[in-house]
């Protein structure tokens, strides 16, 4: 026999005989083949570790050892230590040394390692026999890694006494008591993962803070009433509701109930131990309640929701949504400390708002210069299903300890219904437990039985503190059921027939616990009964005055929002005055274009540096990349930091960027926007990790919290944003409608037909042109890097925010002809929605076509008519195409009465800009009376693939659509 792994091999059976062999190594190692040696030799180390690991980081081992045997103690005439209940030492006697070579010693020691390994298998598995599941629909099955028998112990070896060098806070036990102590801390309703988690320190705290107290918290008669009052306050909620507006969808907490005092105790301990603000990100099961019970919303502003009325005044523009989407803010106290608690709207689309509200907990993190990431926290609150099934939740946990992305670790809550919607998780997963997935962040999960409420708040308490402790994701899956359907007009028994007849019959969480403190003699019937009634009371009070009920101001420009106006406003500054002084460029122009004399520059690199610095002497030549540093730098010297962050973002990828400089020789990174003058605000760009939704909807989440900064976000190719769609058609396009929220947010989307094939193309203009619709976001294709300067400063010289989706170039990066002079980026100059012909030997009375264009096709355009010579054709762009510019194209085809109307792009004709511009153009040709009644439609014709992979058919396809579009046969 070979061994291979003890928590395998050792068994009832072979217990015996492994004993012998290693009782035959403790006299004489060689007398024992290699591959044993090998296998006790570490199993001493293993044992040695697992010793250290439960008297936690302060314990070190002394530098004598017992030769062969389980150490972990002093066998000189020093001292071990003993955990004290509070967490401290407390040195205790060793054992005097014994020889090696007797019986006793290799008996001891043989019992010692068996029954640590019995102990670190309930450390390890202890969870599969907890009891975890109110509803019982799977009886928990015995493992045998979990029986005393697989370790070689009888009915008889049960009172013995055995040395386990003060494991569980006891020197020696017994195999009973060992077994009473493990029971009660990992196989009671709470069941722990935490040893997958490689941080000693991190794992040694858990151990601690669960085994000397057997996992329970002892609740004071107040904290216990409190506890009920928090499910009755919950429960009753729901019934009322339930009652008043029966079959009315509300997606309600039923059965999951005791999560409410489980975030009052994140609140109440995360208080105390420094929390100052909380975001809340969570979907629309038990939304309402958190609303009312947690966010402390008004109970008749709820009601009045219900009966139809609006949630925000009727003098504040935009769509609305339903009610279990909305979000709030309120200030709540804990023992004195006020914590700031907002709660961030969201839509169906479950687990998208999670990166969201890791966006604003960084922002608020940064706005209170909380660089430990003590004082700002994020909560997460999931459902079974959605927490294994959806992407995001990886993305959001890659997210956690990226340092341009941490925000000191998240609470997860999993409301754990086991099911979802009509699909059982043996259906809807490959894993053991729906938490699975946080294992690749080696989080510890704390799985609870919802139906035990003081469990639960006991596990909040230990998330809480262990998020404090080590700034780490956590999560708890509160196991516990949907005692309606998916929502309450939903027939659940049509699919789940013996789930939903055993919660029929199963009594609420707060009755049963009810029932119990009742047993304890802390209440009476009578007692439980008056607190139902006087919360059902305080309903029928607030849902009379619910019938008045009328929201008086709206929330949204409040804080860091103060002073922000209204797009919708008549004064509204859609332009902005965005140039600066000549001095200022050229002070950002030298920190872009010198480097620091200590560090070792790509040669490659320097070479492009010298470039930019003679663009800055001349005051001509600047390019893309050198516009896009003169925005940021300018804004950054008046005060308004920058973030971008994309894959690859810091060199571009293009290499047009090099935000960051690597020194050659020691790869130490200098960002030379940070070195402009003393005083300026910070630019952050990063590599980000190859994630689309969840990056963007962090950055989106930044500039929900901060209007102040320019967040930007760019995609390494512009379609790459397909996988973020989510994130674009539920936040970005109708965040504001919906919700009152206004973003900043820039997206950087290269554009444009290179002939690199289909994915390497088209940023899908046609989409974001789509959703565009009550001023909603501002979507461009600039053509200039000056233009791209202003748009890019114009979104903070405004009194108000909306998105930006920006096509941006790729072979424009360095084409001669796309280049802009110092002079356009100055003083008195600004964003040009519309660029007028150019060129000065087109004469307006000679022109027979007007070609409107937008983007890189442009330069196409003129190259060709440049290389025939043709005089008669006005080539005009259109820098913005949302919101729609119809007075400046009005005012260039007034121009030309006489010419037919073009409208030219690269991509197919069912993508692109051309069937959002089509009736525009005509109504500007109809308000102009204008001879050409309708624009002329030039380009590719439609496809169901964005372009050709085939360079030849690319080339013919520009070369004829840029002929039509001149006049060219």
């Amino acid at each position: 026999m070979k061994p291979q792994d003890f928590d395998t091999i050792i068994t009832e059976s072979n217990a015996t005989y492994i004993a012998e062999i290693y009782a035959r190594y403790l006299d004489n190692p060689q007398s024992v083949d290699q591959s044993w040696a090998d296998f006790f030799a570490q199993l001493q180390d293993d044992a040695q570790d697992i010793l250290a690991e439960m008297r936690g980081p302060s314990w070190q081992p002394r530098e004598t050892r017992v030769v062969g045997g389980m150490d972990g103690y002093d066998v000189s005439q020093g001292h071990a230590e003993r955990p004290r209940s509070n967490g401290g030492y407390a040195p205790i006697a060793a054992p005097q040394p014994v020889s090696i070579h007797s019986d006793t010693v290799r008996s001891a020691a043989n019992d010692a390692i068996r029954a640590l390994m019995l102990i670190r298998s309930y450390r390890v598995r202890g969870h599969l026999e907890a009891n975890l599941d109110p509803l019982g629909l799977t009886p928990v099955a015995p493992h045998p890694e979990l029986d005393p028998k697989t370790y070689g112990f009888t009915e008889a070896d049960m009172d013995r006494p055995i040395f386990i060098a003060n494991v569980l806070g006891m020197e020696t036990a017994t195999i009973r008591q060992i077994m009473s102590l493990v029971r009660k801390t990992y196989c009671g309703s709470i069941g722990i993962e935490f040893m997958h988690i490689q941080e000693p320190e991190q794992k040694s705290w858990i151990q601690q803070r669960i085994e000397s107290i057997g996992n329970q918290t002892d609740f004071t008669a107040r904290g216990k009433e409190a506890i009920l009052e928090r499910l009755v306050e919950a429960e009753g909620f729901e019934n009322y509701l339930h009652t008043k507006y029966v079959g009315t969808k509300r997606f309600g907490i039923d059965g999951g109930e005791a999560l409410i005092p489980a975030l009052e105790q994140i609140l109440k301990r995360g208080s105390q131990l420094g929390i100052r603000e909380v975001v809340f990100g969570m979907p629309h099961r038990g939304r309402l309640n958190v609303l009312a019970n947690v966010m402390k919303k008004p109970f008749q502003a709820i009601f009045s929701e219900f009966m139809g009325n609006p949630s925000k005044p009727d003098d504040v523009m935009g769509s609305g949504d339903v009610k279990y989407h909305l979000g709030t803010s309120a200030d709540r106290e804990f023992d004195g400390n006020v914590v700031h608690l907002s709660l961030t709207a969201n839509p169906s689309h479950l687990e998208a708002v999670n990166t969201v509200v890791l966006g604003k907990v960084r922002a608020k993190q940064a706005q209170r210069k909380d660089t430990n990431r003590e004082q700002v926290l994020g909560i997460l609150l999931h459902g079974d299903a959605a927490f294994s099934g959806q992407g995001l939740v990886a993305e959001t946990f890659d997210l956690s300890n990226l340092k341009g992305y941490r925000t000191g670790g998240t609470i997860h809550f999993v409301v754990n219904n086991q099911i979802g919607f009509t699909t059982k998780p043996s259906d809807s997963r490959s894993s053991p437990y729906c938490s699975d997935i946080a294992k690749v962040v080696q989080a510890p999960i704390i799985h609870v039985n919802g139906d035990d409420p003081e469990a639960v708040v006991h596990a909040a308490r230990i998330a809480t503190e262990y998020r404090q402790e080590f700034k780490q994701d956590v999560v708890i899956d509160m196991f516990c059921y949907r005692r309606f359907g998916h929502n309450e007009s939903d027939e659940p028994a049509f699919t789940q027939p013996k789930m939903y007849d055993v919660i029929g019959k199963h009594p609420t969480t707060k009755d049963l616990y009810a029932k119990q403190l009742v047993a304890e003699g802390l209440f009476n019937e009578d007692q439980v009964k008056a607190f139902d009634r006087k919360f059902q009371s305080h309903l029928d009070e607030e849902f009379q005055a619910s019938e008045s009920y009328r929201p008086n101001k709206a929330d949204w420009l409040e804080g860091k929002w103060s002073g922000m106006g209204s797009s919708h406003s008549d004064d509204a500054d859609w332009i902005g005055q965005t140039g600066v002084d000549i001095d200022l460029l050229q002070e950002v122009g030298r920190a872009i274009s010198t480097p620091p004399s200590d560090y070792d520059i790509n040669r490659k690199i320097l070479r492009q540096l010298a470039t930019k610095a003679k663009m800055f002497e001349t005051g001509e030549g600047i390019d893309w990349a050198t516009g896009e540093a003169l925005a940021f730098g300018t804004l950054m010297c008046e005060g308004t930091p920058v973030r971008l962050s994309g894959q690859d973002s810091q060199r571009g990828t293009f290499s047009q960027r090099h935000a960051k400089l690597v020194d050659q020789t020691n790869e130490e990174k200098y960002t030379p926007l940070n070195h402009i003058r003393t005083g300026q605000a910070e630019l952050e760009v990063l590599n980000s990790p190859l994630s689309e939704a969840g990056v963007l909807g962090f950055e989106y989440g930044i500039t929900l919290a901060e209007p102040h900064a320019l967040v930007l976000w760019e995609g390494q190719f512009g379609d790459f944003a397909n996988g973020a769609q989510v994130i674009i058609d539920q936040f970005i396009a109708s965040g504001e409608a919906k919700w009152l929220r206004m973003s900043g947010l820039v997206m950087l989307l290269p554009h444009g037909y290179e002939g690199q094939g289909p994915e390497h193309s088209s940023a899908r203009l046609e989409r974001y042109l789509q959703l565009c619709g009550e001023n909603n976001m501002q979507v461009a294709n600039c053509t200039t890097p000056a233009n791209y300067y202003h748009i890019l400063r114009r979104q903070i010289r405004r009194a108000f925010r909306k998105p930006l989706i920006l096509m941006t170039p790729k072979s424009l990066l360095r084409h001669k002809q796309c280049v802009s002079s110092l002079a356009e980026f100055a003083a008195g100059t600004t964003f040009l929605p519309v660029i007028a012909e150019t060129d000065k030997q087109i004469a307006d009375k000679k022109v027979k076509r007007v070609v409107l264009c937008s983007g890189k096709v442009y330069y196409d355009l003129i190259a060709e008519r440049e290389n025939r010579g043709i005089t008669d054709v006005a080539v005009v762009r259109v820098e913005q195409l949302y919101p729609w510019p119809a007075k400046e194209v009005g005012e260039q085809i007034a121009r030309y009465p006489g010419a037919d109307v073009i409208w030219c792009q690269e991509e197919p004709e069912n993508m692109g800009s051309w069937n959002f511009v089509d009736r525009r153009i005509e109504k500007v040709l109809t308000d102009l009376k204008h001879k050409a009644g309708r624009p002329v439609y030039v380009g590719r014709s439609a496809a169901a693939s964005p372009a050709t992979g085939l360079l030849k058919t690319h080339l013919r396809e520009q070369a004829e659509l840029v002929n039509a579009a001149l006049g060219v046969k």
